[in-house]
């Protein structure tokens, strides 16, 4: 948190896969799901927004490893299903999990420090505050079975979400009326760049790792020739095709039908 109260950031989890689409939406116009007319899936067009929170709220990783399956819920040639793992420079981990094949999905935050723990989940905000960090406890106390004390609080996100036109409508009045901008038109970079870097991590099967510095395009100078490239190459390869591997969705389906012993019935 701003104020520090629950020390150290350890942990933290953002399972976002409330970003359901139906084939009909993808076939709905030919830019979509594609590398050249999208550029990306699932990363760039739905969950963009939530990468943007989570790197606003606890700045930008060390470096990350991520798992982007292409066409594995639908017809297409981009990711619709993620899993980054990220370290940060602090020690601390996290995950960030995103897809639009699943249903009912879920948006669940959880943030971990070593003297508390937030919870977002539904709409409501949960809080716990140790009465010092667990490390601190964990060297002084000789008991092998206690715990801090904790104290618990929990409220609903104060506030109306204004979405697009609160952003949009902000930045008018900065034009017009000199009010300050809720992010800078820099912050867009810090986001794109978890974006194309977990692409790229997928596509190397390896770690990509972000540059040290506070100047706004640095986190992307490490890494963006060699992501241009292999942009490229997947434009240049689904040329001409409108949808992904039909096959390969098939393959990812058969696979769940033998895990679960062949009760999907019909597909």
């Amino acid at each position: 948190t701003s104020s520090g109260r629950l020390g150290v950031l350890r942990r933290v989890i953002w399972n976002i896969t409330n970003w359901y689409r139906t084939q009909a939406y993808y076939d709905s116009s030919d830019w979509r799901a594609t590398w050249d007319g999208e550029g990306a899936g699932v990363l760039l067009n739905q969950s963009v927004h939530n990468l943007d929170l989570w790197q606003w709220m606890l700045g930008m990783p060390r470096r990350i490893r991520a798992f982007a399956y292409e066409g594995k819920y639908h017809d297409i040639q981009v990711e619709d299903d993620v899993t980054i793992y990220a370290e940060y420079a602090c020690g601390a981990t996290g995950v960030f999990m995103t897809s639009t094949g699943e249903y009912p999905g879920a948006n669940r935050l959880e943030i971990q420090y070593d003297a508390g723990k937030i919870i977002y989940d539904g709409g409501l905000l949960r809080i716990w505050s140790l009465s010092e960090s667990a490390r601190s406890f964990s060297d002084r106390t000789e008991q092998p079975f206690s715990a801090p004390e904790i104290s618990y609080e929990e409220s609903e996100v104060p506030g109306m979400e204004t979405a697009h036109r609160g952003i949009m409508t902000n930045f008018v009045n900065a034009i017009l009326r000199s009010e300050p901008l809720i992010a800078s038109g820099k912050e867009g970079i810090y986001a794109l760049s978890l974006c194309n870097a977990a692409l790229l991590s997928s596509w190397k099967d390896d770690w990509v790792s972000f540059a040290a510095g506070a100047d706004c395009t640095d986190p992307l100078l490490s890494y963006e020739k060699e992501y241009k490239a292999c942009l490229d190459r997947k434009i240049s390869d689904t040329a001409g095709k409108r949808r992904g591997s039909e096959k390969k969705r098939t393959v990812f389906l058969d696979l769940a039908e033998n895990a679960s012993g062949g009760s999907l019935g019909s597909r």
